[in-house]
């Protein structure tokens, strides 16, 4: 179990991790809301009803991590035409503008869903009782499997663009991965590769 996800009855995971592991973890997860940001919520004598149906932004971040995490849903860099010519026979304007309507009216829930799963990360390792050692076997039920797969995906996605990783670094091939031990990258590299590593085994302890 030690380093790796292993599944537990009723459709859950485990894993042993220790004192640095612990510490880390939740590090990049409380980093990771401070990046996403706190939610809106109602002022006093505000309707909650009116904050469910607040729009959100209708341009992308100009954090290049953030826009990562909410790329755009039609057209973008990251989603390049196929054949060179516009999705759907639309213009780039057009699809900047199906883009804009689209995040307007979802970005807030998915802003919301990933707070949530980075919470759920936070939460499930304070509630960890540490041995003499200071590790501890982390149980998560599958609900928290779930939440703690996408906040590892979120964290790899932001790492990622951090360092600014390459598809031949991705297959291993690139120069990121052989940098020396004095390079001041190489410990975010590292915590890269790792959270891979978890993030594997979760997904392996979930497939049927």
């Amino acid at each position: 179990m030690a380093g790796h996800f292993e599944a537990t009855p009723g459709g859950g995971a485990a894993v042993a991790l220790d004192e640095v592991e612990i510490s880390i973890l939740r590090s990049l997860a409380v980093q990771l809301l401070e990046l996403i940001g706190p939610g809106d919520t109602p002022a006093d004598g505000e309707d909650p009803l009116a904050a469910l149906f607040a729009e959100g932004p209708s341009k992308p971040p100009s954090d290049p991590a953030l826009a990562r995490l909410f790329p755009d849903a039609y057209g973008g860099p990251d989603r390049p035409a196929e054949g060179g010519k516009p999705e759907g026979g639309k213009t780039e304007e057009e699809l900047r503008e199906l883009s804009s309507e689209f995040r307007r009216f979802t970005e807030n829930d998915l802003r919301s869903g990933k707070r949530d799963d980075a919470v759920t990360v936070v939460r499930t390792l304070d509630a960890l009782s540490p041995t003499g050692d200071g590790g501890a076997v982390l149980t998560l039920t599958g609900d928290e499997c779930r939440s703690w797969l996408r906040s590892l995906n979120d964290l790899r996605l932001t790492i990622g663009t951090r360092l600014e990783v390459s598809d031949e670094d991705e297959g291993g091939e690139g120069s990121l991965y052989r940098l020396p031990d004095t390079d001041p990258r190489k410990p975010m590299v590292m915590a890269y590769l790792w959270l891979g590593a978890l993030q594997e085994t979760l997904v392996e302890t979930l497939m049927p």
